[in-house]
Order: C-alpha cells, then structure tokens, then sequence
C-alpha cells in the first residue's frame, strides 16, 4: 500500500511538472486571429502583455461608477440660482483621493521643486498658496497667515489658498512623481541613491509624456531592468523604455469633474440593492439632519461646518464639531465609498467652467463642461518628437483639428505652424462673454470654476452635494481646497461578488495560452 502511495505521489509531481514546463512554453502566447506567436523576436516582436486590472494609484480609493440624479439630493433651492436641475447622467468609474491634499503634502511638493529647481524663485513662488488668505478686515487671523501652512501641528489640515490652476500643476507634479516612482523600484529606472551619486545626471526632471515618448533615456536614467527588447535586430539582451502597453504606468491624477464629485460625495452605493437605490440623500451621510442619530456617537457633529453665526465650534468643555476652522482630513466619518469630509471642513475645486445652465448641454455620458482642447506640441512632427519647456515638460497647444490629422497636414501645421478654422473652443460653446457687460451683469466668464462640498465657514446648506459656486480659476480662499482623481481603465465593475455573472473563457480568447509580463 506504501509502495503504491509513493509511485502515486511520484506520478502526480511528474504530471504537475509536465504541465508547468507546458505552460511555460505557452507563456509566448499566439494572436487568436492569425496564430503568430506574440514577444517572438523572430517573426517581429510584438509584444502583447498578460491583460492588467490596475489598481488605485496612492492615495486613491476605486469610486464603482454608475447612473444618478444630478442635482437630486437638492431638495430646496434657497438661492433661486436654477443652476443644477435634475438630470440622470451616467459616471464612469474612477478613481479618488480618500482625503483633501494636506499641507503636508503640499509641502512635500514645495521641497521637490526647491529641490529640482533651486535657482528658479519663480516656480517656487507661484507654488506657495496664498496664506494671506486668511486675513480678514476687523478679525484677527494673522497668526493662520504664518503658520497653518507649514506649522506641523496643522500637517494633516487641508492645504488652502489654493487656485484652480495651482492645483491642476499639483496634479501633473503628482502624476510625474508617482509613475517616476514606479519605475525606479522596478528598476526601469536607476534607482534613487544611484542618481544622487551618479555623475551623470538628467539635465531634467522626469515626465511621463516625454518618457512614454522615448525622449527620456540614456546614461544615469536606464535602469538594468528595463524590459527586454523582442525588436528583430536587437542585441542579445537589449533592453527598452516601458510603454503604455506595457501597463506599468498610472494613469495623470487630475481634478475630478462636477458629476464626479457630485457622484462619489452623495456615496449612493451603500443605499442600492439589486440594481435599485432603496433610499436618498441630502447629505453624504443617511438622514436630514446634521447630527449622528446612533447610540454610541449620539449628537455628534457629522461635518465641520459653521453651525449658525458665531458658532464655528460650539460651547467650550463640549466643542459641537471640533473644529474652529478646518481640521485633519481624518476627521469624521467616510462616506460609503471611503472618503472623508467630501461635506464641511473645505470646498474643493472641480475641473468644470461654471455655467448656469450647463445641465442643459453636457452629455449624458461623463458630463463636463471645460474649455479648449489641447495637443502636445511637436518639435520635429516628422521624427515624432514632442517640444518641452524648460521644465521638460511638453508643450501644450490648443488642437488644430477635430479628429486625426492626415500626414500632410500634420506636418504642415507643425513646419508652417499654419492653423485651421478649427474652433478649438467647443468645450465652451463658444459662449466667450460679452467684455462690455462683464462685471456689469454677471460675473462668469470662461475662467470661471466650480467648487463644491461646504467648508469649516459655510452653513449646512452648501454641503449638499448638488450645490456649487464658482471662483476666478486664478483666485483663492481660505474655504476652498482640493482632491484629486484618476480615470479607471477597462471594465467598470468593481464589486463583481455582489450579483450574478455569465461564465467567461478567457483561455479561448486568448488561444489558450498565457501571455508574458515584461520584465
């Protein structure tokens, strides 16, 4: 009985043997529509990678996007504005940051540029949010202007003074940073400590536009573990840049639209069951009120908000919601998706240009309304090379054309610099305010940005999630701050365990066989 237990046990180590040296001679992969051999440097090296379900970039949690009503968490419009009437859109799923950006990760923004850029007074400046915000006439806030920024007792408050298009570089430094990361622990790139010691340093800082573009490269910046050049002709361990195909690098961190935020505040998705929102919202918390109604938190303040005139905080000994004015981006409850404070302790920017009437135009899909569209700007079109400042970043110009551009008139436009008709401003209708009546009859203009969500100075109102204001995108407060957000690619499901699914046979699509990685 033992003997046969041992050949048993030695036939089924050989039949799992077998078919792992099976599978690995598989791991080529074939393309199921002509049976080429996929990361075959023999035939051509295209390179199909094992299909990647990404997850979050630091700091983001996933938002399961879906259908909502927005501006139907707005019972009572107490300000006439009609500016957010109720209409169902659908929201992809993304991603956003959990909390507020902080001073302290503002800080560590301010020190990467000091540190890149030590000469450059400009960028450092025009980086430092407006402290003086905080100054107000007959009110003595004098000591927030010095030290909430960078007093560490205020670290993990959220940054304020912030303008709309501070925070838009914020969200391309943070892309850079993050995907710069990445690369270096996988070795793509060498790794810190050998770049601090190497002699020969980039000249500039790291771009994910300018790397995916094949313009970053070379000595002090190839890691020794690139991934392998399948190109024919390549030397006997050739090494590449990582592409986009190689789904490795994260997507740009950037400012959620309205219906984003909109969506992923009201937190919808602890309220649905089987396809069906069971009950509503006014704020990102179940309930009317403002108050927790569970026996352990009885009372408690669900948000920093200014209760009514005078009270920012409550009776001392018993201080209602904690705060004088903003506090810890911890704070408080999350709402059912995970994020904290998207009602109370700031505003937050949102990329959309404010209009009044903007339900009545945007799609259904992914509504947003923004301005120009913009392309990177070519140094050389016919060899593909993308034109960078001096801070190596690429250039951006408003587009010339709608759609694709055929080759001609790709490189005319770029040689020529010559412009088509192109009315690159459709984003904003064309809707260019009229400059004898601006300031006179309205303020908006096209530089004119939405903020949402209430702050430490704002009354319970403004923190349902359908109202919004709008500020100058080049204006700042000490109410308003920010979070970022993130597209989410492939498949929109996220809680795939919660209803049923039709089988699928990946194996057959694939032609039965695994794909390589890259490294």
């Amino acid at each position: 009985m033992n003997i046969t237990r041992t050949y048993l046990i030695h036939f089924l180590l050989l039949l799992f043997c077998g078919t792992l040296l099976s599978a690995c001679k598989n791991q080529s992969g074939v393309s199921p529509k002509t049976g080429v051999a996929y990361n075959d440097p023999y035939n051509g090296g295209l390179q199909i990678n094992r299909k990647v379900k990404e997850g979050p970039g630091p700091g983001l949690v996933v938002i399961e996007g879906g259908t909502f009503v927005m501006g139907g968490s707005l019972n009572e419009d107490i300000t006439y504005a009609h500016d957010n009437l109720k209409r169902r859109v659908t929201v992809a799923s993304f991603y956003m940051d959990e909390t507020e950006v902080s001073n302290a990760d503002w800080l560590e923004y301010l020190h990467w540029l000091n540190q890149n850029f030590p000469d450059d007074k400009e960028l450092y400046y025009n980086a430092i949010p407006d402290t003086l915000a905080w100054r107000h006439p007959l009110s003595y806030n004098e000591p927030y202007v010095d030290l909430y920024l960078r007093h560490p007792a205020y670290q993990d408050y959220p940054v304020v003074g912030i303008t709309w298009e501070q925070a838009n570089d914020y969200c391309v430094w943070r892309t850079d940073r993050v995907n710069e990361h990445i690369l270096r622990q996988k070795g793509a790139l060498v790794d810190y400590k050998t770049l601090a010691e190497s002699q020969a340093r980039p000249g500039e800082p790291f771009n994910t536009d300018i790397y995916l573009n094949g313009q970053y490269k070379g000595e002090g910046i190839d890691g020794e573990q690139m991934p392998k050049d399948n190109t024919p002709g390549a030397e006997d361990g050739a090494r590449r840049t990582v592409r986009m195909e190689d789904g490795v690098l994260k997507q740009p961190y950037r400012l959620p639209t309205e219906a984003e935020w909109e969506y992923a505040a009201l937190g919808l998705v602890g309220n649905t069951e089987y396809g069906n929102v069971e009950g509503s919202k006014v704020y990102p918390w179940n309930g009317l009120g403002v108050r927790s109604p569970k026996r352990r938190t009885q009372g408690l303040m669900m948000a920093n908000f200014k209760i009514t005139g005078g009270d920012n905080m409550g009776v001392a000994g018993y201080l209602n919601d904690g705060g004088d004015i903003t506090v810890s981006v911890t704070n408080y409850l999350p709402n059912d998706y995970g994020l904290y404070n998207m009602a109370g302790n700031v505003n937050e920017w949102v990329s959309d240009v404010y209009r009044q009437l903007s339900y009545e135009d945007f799609e259904d899909f992914n509504p947003f309304r923004g301005n120009v569209y913009m392309d990177k700007q070519y140094e050389d079109a016919e060899k593909g090379i993308i034109a960078k400042d001096k801070y190596g970043r690429p250039i951006k110009v408003p587009a010339t054309a709608p759609r694709k551009q055929t080759w001609e008139e790709l490189q005319a436009a770029t040689n020529d610099s010559e412009q088509t008709d192109f009315q690159h401003d459709v984003r904003g209708f064309a809707d260019e305010p009229n400059d004898e009546l601006y300031g006179v009859t309205t303020l908006v203009n096209n530089k004119s940005r939405v903020y949402k969500g209430g702050s430490w100075n704002d009354r319970a109102y403004w923190l349902n999630p359908a109202t919004r204001r709008y500020l100058q995108q080049d204006e700042s407060n000490a109410m308003i701050g920010f979070r970022c957000a993130m597209t989410l690619v492939g498949s929109p499901e996220v809680n795939t365990s919660v209803k049923p699914s039709f089988p699928a046979n990946r194996s057959k699509a694939q032609g039965g066989k695994k794909i390589l990685g890259i490294f």
